[in-house]
C-alpha cells in the first residue's frame, strides 16, 4: 500500500445530493424547499424559541418571584472548620487569608463565620460577617472577632 493507491473503504463516502440542477435531477424547481414564506427564502434565519407565531414557552410562562440586586453573599464557614484549620496550621489568629490559602474560599469571596460545632483554644477570628452563635463559641473559648 502506497499514498498513490489509498482509498476511502466502500460505502464510507457518500454522493452529495445536488439541489437546484434543473428538473431531470429530482430536485430542481424550488429546491426541496417549498413554495413561498420565510423557510424558502435565501437568507431565512429562525429566532431562537421561535414557534411560528405561537406565543412562545419562555413567555407563556409564569414569572416568579424576584432578584434582589443588592443582596450580599457570603460563603459560610463553620467554627468546626476554623477550629481543624487553626489546629493543623497551629495559629493563634485565622484570617481570611489562611482561609484562602486552604481552599476554603475563593478570592474577593466575602466568608461569614456560623457556629457550627465546638472551639475548644483561643482565638482571633477575622471574617466579613459572624453569627450570634459563632460569636458567642469564640467569645466563649476565651478569643476575639474582627469584622473586616
Amino acid at each position: 500500500m502506497e499514498l498513490h493507491n489509498l482509498q476511502p473503504a466502500v460505502g464510507s463516502n457518500k454522493k452529495k445530493r445536488r439541489i437546484g440542477r434543473g428538473p431531470g435531477s429530482g430536485k430542481g424547481g424550488t429546491s426541496t424547499r417549498g413554495h413561498k414564506g420565510a423557510k424558502s427564502r435565501s437568507g431565512y434565519k429562525q429566532k431562537v424559541g421561535f414557534e411560528g407565531g405561537q406565543m412562545p414557552l419562555q413567555r407563556r410562562v409564569p414569572k416568579g418571584g424576584f432578584k434582589n440586586f443588592n443582596r450580599v453573599e457570603y460563603k459560610a464557614i463553620n467554627v468546626e472548620v476554623i477550629a481543624a484549620l487553626a489546629e493543623k496550621l497551629n495559629l493563634d489568629k485565622v484570617s481570611v487569608a489562611d482561609l484562602l490559602n486552604a481552599g476554603f474560599v475563593r478570592k474577593n469571596q466575602l466568608v461569614k463565620i456560623l457556629g457550627n460545632g465546638s472551639l475548644s483554644r483561643k482565638l482571633t477570628v477575622e471574617a466579613h460577617a459572624f453569627s450570634a452563635k459563632a460569636q458567642e463559641l469564640i467569645t466563649a473559648a476565651g478569643g476575639e472577632i474582627v469584622k473586616l
